[in-house]
């Protein structure tokens, strides 16, 4: 038998199957929080200009653009700070569009700062403020939302808009008598870059470059968390959705994945969510931030990371940030008219000329999911999960995308807003089979 190590991912936390465990009591360094939304179209809202989260309830805030036209000034006495509420921003008056006009819904945000509010309030009884900005851009790829974007029309405004917001936020909070630093980018992206295969260095560069330019404006010296979740609905083996994940492996300390979107309830196109799966994103970003920023923890998705093969027995062991592993049972079973990969669970397996192996079983076994295939599917063998799809979406328990699977974790973790249980689904993952 032969095996593959998948990565260092864990370092910090006490074992594959564990949870890390604090070290420290909750931090909170800012009177107000900035936290600043970029991606492109799930970054930005449901489709139908759908809005569910309409009242304020814990004193969470954003900044009001009024009808200032592009370029804004952040010194415009016009700017101000409003609670946060859906939609977060200026509806785009029509497609494509970019700050301070982007918004088509609702967006994670004011789900997230709620859901932060909530936790800190009952771990340390004292109230949790944060800012939230939203600079995505529909329709757009990397080039038009990194630093120094291609400008072409409407669209290359996204990270000007971002360095806008937080000087406009900084300048109010001082006015105010708040300290204030941004604590994190969450990054709803990929579709358009489902083929770039340059995406985890631009996702870096991307983390870098706010990690530079946003201290510069507001004064801290903490670093930014960069909260990445994958996207689930284009391409087939989607370099951008290998891409996020990898980012977290990678670059452990700066950047996560939050995981995988295929779990939340979406447009029926597929590619899009509802307002309420915005929402459900929303609390995972925020229970991620938590982790991560607030309370320090090594927070990892439940990701792979060792790869064996034994003939064709193929095992694949994973963290679990909330044991044990277990199959969901509402969802409708993967790979509906694939029938090699039917009994799967959602793993695919390819042999090294492409041809798709069928898997006879998939069954958990502590920490690990053993695949069973009808022959040995030999050297250079891809092990893939949720990174194939029949163009068939999922059924149950509501509509989905065309990318999924079954395998999650027993996280308790219940959202504020949705009330809807929330553990952590398996990221979609390409592997090679030692």
């Amino acid at each position: 038998m032969t095996a593959a190590l998948v990565g260092t991912l864990l370092a910090g936390c006490e074992s594959s199957s564990g949870t890390a465990r604090s070290t420290s009591a909750p931090q909170l360094p800012w009177d107000w929080t900035g936290i600043i939304g970029t991606g492109q179209s799930l970054s930005v809202g449901a489709r139908a200009r759908a809005v569910l989260s309409t009242n304020q309830p814990y004193g969470n805030l954003k900044l009001a653009t009024a009808k200032l036209p592009w370029p804004v000034d952040p010194n415009d006495p016009q700017l101000n700070l409003v609670p946060l509420v859906e939609p977060i921003g200026r509806l785009a008056p029509n497609y494509p569009s970019s700050w301070p006009e982007n918004i088509d819904g609702e967006t994670p945000h004011t789900a997230m700062a709620n859901q932060l509010s909530v936790m800190v309030r009952a771990a340390t009884g004292h109230d949790f403020v944060s800012v939230h900005s939203a600079v995505g851009e529909d329709g757009q790829g990397m080039i038009y939302i990194k630093k120094d974007a291609v400008q072409h029309g409407l669209n290359g405004h996204s990270y000007i808009g971002a360095l806008t917001e937080t000087r406009a936020i900084t300048r109010l909070a001082k006015a105010a008598g708040k300290t204030y630093g941004v604590g994190a980018i969450v990054i709803s992206h990929g579709e358009t870059d489902a083929g770039n295969h340059d995406y985890e260095a631009e996702l870096y560069q991307l983390w870098s470059d706010y990690n530079t330019d946003l201290p510069a404006i507001t004064g801290q010296t903490r670093k930014l968390q960069m909260i990445i979740s994958q996207q689930n609905s284009l391409a087939e083996h989607s370099a951008s959705t290998q891409a996020q994940w990898q980012a977290g492996v990678d670059h452990p300390a700066d950047l996560v994945c939050s995981g995988p979107k295929y779990q939340y309830p979406y447009f029926k196109d597929g590619v899009h969510l509802l307002a309420a799966g915005y929402q459900m994103l929303g609390e995972k970003y925020a229970q991620v931030y938590y982790q991560r920023v607030i309370l320090g923890n090594n927070w990892q998705p439940l990701q792979p990371v060792a790869i064996e093969r034994s003939g064709a027995v193929i095992t694949v062991r994973f963290h679990v940030p909330a044991p044990p592993l277990a199959w969901d049972t509402n969802f409708s079973n993967p790979h509906p008219s694939i029938a090699q990969w039917h009994q799967g669970r959602g793993f695919e397996v390819t042999s090294a000329a492409g041809e798709r192996i069928t898997i006879t079983s998939a069954e958990i076994s502590g920490d690990a999911v053993i695949l069973t295939c009808a022959a040995d599917p030999g050297p250079g063998t891809l092990v893939s999960y949720a990174m194939v799809s029949d163009h068939l979406k999922m059924s149950d328990p509501y509509p989905g995308t065309t990318h999924w699977g079954l395998l999650r974790d027993s996280d308790p973790f219940i959202g504020a807003t949705t009330q809807k249980p929330q553990p952590n689904y398996c990221v979609a993952f390409d592997l090679p089979a030692p």
